[in-house]
């Protein structure tokens, strides 16, 4: 067998052969690597992550750059699927919890919503792992897009109005159904996204969402509202802690479960404001507000 010709190799200009491996395998590496922040610069940021990491049943229509077509963001679609396309072809959705996913959910996103632009009518996408070939998702959907989120008790919205369902098809919609958490966006004029959600147990549960680009200093205020025993949503509530999600904090706080969950404006405003004046304090923390802030990182929980 006649040795290969190194001479004869397509080498990018300008590179030596070792220069051209080690940025290859630079290039390896970066595709790998998880995005700090997977849907940083999205105005719907927010959103997004509630609608991947506990939001059941909702979907988030918006203005896909390159295509007509109405496309919806989803929680989830049938059997883990990444993407469809409604018969008609007019309607698309894309779903953020899948099947299969990567370690980033915004490369993966972005492929799928690149898939939804040019699939035939009633097209499934099984799988929509990112292969390095989807265009950025700021391409796809503008920095100050807004979402039209509409959410659901039920995966109903799965089929389309009319559809006779076969008895397996309803059988594993109704299992589907019995699944489903009851969860409300609260709608507040306050930063990020505010859910609720009754997942049973006798507490309730609200989850604020907030993409805050100076992460310290978003706890240590949380800890000076604390100290001051003011880090509540009022009678019958309670602080419970912090998740720690793409490269964003979210503030939790348990709820009676019998109290509506758009009851909560006024306290929310009030909390909002109340961190939003110690975002920017410089001063050292107090010996009850350090106290507060190992409370709060002892008990954070992260979700990759």
């Amino acid at each position: 067998m006649a040795k290969k010709n190194k001479k004869n190799e397509n080498l990018p200009e300008g590179m030596s052969r070792r220069q051209a491996k080690l940025a290859a395998r630079a290039a390896e590496r970066a595709a790998l690597e998880k995005d700090a922040r997977p849907f940083g610069g999205i105005g719907g940021e927010a959103d997004l992550i509630a609608l991947q990491e506990f939001v059941p049943a909702a979907t988030a229509k918006v203005a896909v750059a390159g295509t007509d077509r109405d496309v919806y963001i989803a929680t989830v679609l049938p059997g883990g699927a990444a993407a469809l396309v409604r018969e008609d072809g007019n309607e698309a959705f894309v779903a953020l919890q899948t099947r299969i996913p990567s370690q980033n959910p915004g490369r993966d996103l972005a492929y799928a919503l690149a898939w939804v632009r040019d699939a035939a009518a009633g097209a499934t996408l099984e799988q929509g792992v990112a292969d390095g070939s989807q265009p950025a998702l700021s391409e796809l959907i503008a920095a100050d897009a807004q979402l039209e989120i509409a959410e659901y008790q039920d995966f109903n919205w799965w089929m389309p109005e009319g559809t006779q369902l076969d008895p397996v098809t309803a059988q594993a919609l109704q299992q589907a159904n019995d699944a489903v958490v009851e969860s409300h966006r609260v709608d507040t004029e306050i930063p990020g996204a505010v859910w609720w959600v009754n997942p049973g147990g006798g507490k309730a549960h609200i989850r604020w969402v907030r993409p805050d680009d100076n992460e310290d200093g978003l706890l240590n205020a949380l800890a000076r509202v604390a100290a001051r025993g003011e880090l509540n949503l009022g009678e019958g509530t309670k602080f419970a802690g912090v998740f720690r999600t793409h490269g964003i904090i979210v503030p939790v706080f348990d709820l009676d479960p019998t109290v509506a969950h758009d009851a909560y404006g006024a306290e929310l405003t009030r909390v909002s404001e109340a961190v939003a004046a110690e975002v920017a304090n410089e001063e050292q923390l107090t010996a009850d507000e350090r106290k507060q802030l190992q409370n709060i990182k002892s008990r954070q929980v992260t979700i990759r």
